[in-house]
């Protein structure tokens, strides 16, 4: 047994996540369900161990065993790419790798809503990719920022934790940096980017106050920034980004997210019909009257915004779940249990 063939069979199988486990036998993550791998033994803690030491450095393996855990990418053949984390649990180690494919999938491929291609050509502002980890959000920026790749000539900065997709330089050019490899934290490298000349910033996640802060403030002075943040929806994604600052800065923050966000896009990952999944998204659109509602801290008046927003390109979760449902590309049972609102989808 060995590691690459524990990966090509998860290329062979098309699965998203790759999960070694003490004492169990390998797991696949297909259509979003995990599935125990067919004629392979349960893993003993040395054998993982000896996965793992295949793919890593002694520099890396020390901080495995000091620091607990590890992330990073890893190459196989035809360019097919592993982002990895191992941790421990129970005094035994584990592995989960997320697999990415080497073609980038366009923004038709991956079905994204009309109005993103007018986002992906603004030259300034803040788009935020949402979700839950494991919704595709890193595949959707992807494909915008290769859409703008082909589209303009600009300069594409992204801050990556790890690097996982590989773009090539087209119309743009792109400079891809990975934490811990060609920067020392999200923070530092936003505090300097200003000086390499960016057009489009890609940070990879807004992990805390000062990141989120230099991201907003770049959006603000004519760049344009795409995050990512771990929420569920756009209301509590504002509620978020103004949460995380000191009592005393929020309506300030407030000030400068109504003014630098142009949209947020909120996705969850759902098995279609037949196999497979695809996506539901959310679409905030920063509208005048959005912008208000930030500005006034009447985040809860959102929702409305979304549901009449139809003719500014806005749709809300439910919205998008019952056009799947009615397509026949996901169940309505599927489409009832991701729903915030269910009854919205049952409702003529």
């Amino acid at each position: 047994m060995t590691i690459k063939e524990i990966f090509n069979g998860a290329v062979a199988l098309k699965a998203s996540d790759v999960h070694l486990s003490h004492n169990l036998p390998i797991y696949y993550r297909m259509d979003g369900l995990l599935r125990p791998a067919k004629n392979w033994p349960k893993l003993e803690h040395k054998t993982i161990l000896s996965l793992i030491e295949s793919i890593i450095t002694t520099k890396q393996k020390d901080q495995l065993f000091k620091k607990k855990y590890l992330e990073f990418s890893h190459q196989i053949e035809n360019d097919v790419r592993f982002r990895i984390s191992i941790f421990w649990q129970k005094g035994h180690l584990s592995l989960t790798a997320r697999l990415i494919w080497p073609k980038i999938p366009t923004m038709k491929e991956i079905s994204m809503p009309e109005r993103a291609y007018k986002l992906a050509e603004l030259q300034n502002g803040l788009i935020l990719v949402t979700g839950p980890t494991g919704c595709g959000k890193s595949t959707t920026l992807a494909a915008m920022i290769d859409y703008i790749n082909q589209q303009r000539a600009c300069h594409i900065i992204t801050l990556e934790d790890p690097i996982e997709f590989i773009f090539k330089s087209k119309k743009s050019i792109i400079s891809q940096r990975e934490l811990n490899k060609d920067m020392i934290s999200f923070e530092s490298a936003l505090k300097h980017i200003v000086r390499q000349d960016p057009d489009v910033i890609l940070v990879s996640e807004m992990r805390d106050l000062e990141t989120i802060s230099l991201a907003i403030t770049l959006a603000e002075t004519g760049h344009l920034v795409l995050a990512t943040l771990h929420t569920p929806d756009a209301p509590q994604t504002i509620d978020r980004i103004v949460d995380i600052f000191p009592t005393g800065r929020q309506k300030q923050i407030r000030l400068q997210v109504a003014l630098a966000l142009r949209a947020i896009i909120s996705q969850h990952l759902l098995p279609k019909i037949g196999g497979g999944r695809v996506a539901a998204r959310e679409l905030l659109i920063n509208t005048p009257a959005v912008a208000n509602l930030i500005r006034e801290n009447k985040i809860a008046q959102l929702r409305s915004a979304l549901q009449t927003g139809m003719k500014d390109g806005m749709s809300t979760l439910e919205q998008d779940l019952k056009k799947l449902y009615r397509n026949k590309i996901i169940t309505i049972e599927t489409a009832l249990t991701r729903a915030n609102y269910p009854e919205e989808i049952t409702k003529e």
